[in-house]
């Protein structure tokens, strides 16, 4: 029996289902890779926005990652929303611990609705702890802007932005570009050269959750056995068809289509 790659998601919970661990899920599901999870807090969110949080107590997002890693193991792994410094500083403790690799860290800082989704506190740990362990980071414009303390107006803001997430440790990093005008330009960066990840700009609300599919589609493919740079570019075609084949859910913005591959609405 062939052996079936795994990769591990630590995350906020979304029982909205478009973003967070259930779109982790739904994508290492999609790309053929076995998913487990960390849950890191508990959102109460739809496609309007968010209305609690609770985070988790960091012994039990430690807890979780053990049983998981301990049994199954874990070929790749992704953070989303890591909530606090406290949860961030264990995160990076039990992947050093536990010798992790091919880390995608997905700086999650906002939702799509706009709700504050980390404390500010926790943006330092961020640079400081667990970015220095990854194989790629994938902020947004605004999250580059807030690891960086830069503002991308243009082109060379964000190779700047780019220079200065992988000085911080990372392996490399890819600055999505869908907060900016024109072409979904993303912009990689492996610390020697630069690679513009291009796709066409789709007009739609079928948009939550597109940041955290796009990592653990990099996390999935990483698992299968891909180069990291074969991996993101993957990714990139995993979700510019996901997000073309969205469907309506709600009022707000509705979810990427995770399984457009397997099935039709």
């Amino acid at each position: 029996m062939k052996e079936i790659p795994t990769a591990l998601t630590i995350a906020g919970s979304d029982s909205g289902a478009g973003a967070g661990i259930q779109a982790d899920l739904k994508t290492f599901a999609a790309l053929g890779v076995y998913g487990t999870s960390a849950i890191t807090a508990i959102t109460a969110q739809n496609t309007v926005g968010v209305t609690r949080v609770q985070a988790l107590q960091p012994k039990l997002v430690a807890a979780q990652i053990d049983a998981v890693v301990s049994d199954i193991g874990a070929q790749a792994l992704k953070t989303g929303m890591l909530a606090n410094a406290a949860i961030i500083a264990i995160v990076a403790k039990r992947i050093r611990a536990l010798s992790l690799k091919n880390l995608v860290v997905d700086p999650v800082m906002v939702a799509t609705s706009g709700d504050l989704l980390i404390e500010k506190n926790a943006v330092a740990a961020l640079r400081a702890a667990l970015i220095p362990l990854a194989a790629v980071v994938t902020p947004n414009i605004p999250e580059a802007e807030e690891l960086t303390g830069l503002k991308l107006r243009a082109a060379k803001d964000i190779e700047a932005a780019a220079r200065r997430i992988v000085a911080m440790g990372a392996g490399s990093v890819v600055i999505k570009g869908g907060h900016r005008r024109g072409p979904a330009v993303d912009l990689f960066f492996d610390g020697k050269q630069f690679r513009a990840l291009r796709a066409p700009r789709l007009r739609s609300r079928n948009t939550h959750g597109t940041g955290c599919t796009f990592s653990a589609a990099i996390a999935a493919y990483l698992a299968r056995g891909e180069t990291l740079e074969r991996a993101i570019a993957l990714a990139k075609r995993y979700i510019t068809g996901a997000i073309r084949a969205g469907f309506a859910v709600g009022a707000g913005h509705s979810p990427v289509h995770h399984f457009y591959r397997l099935w039709k609405v």
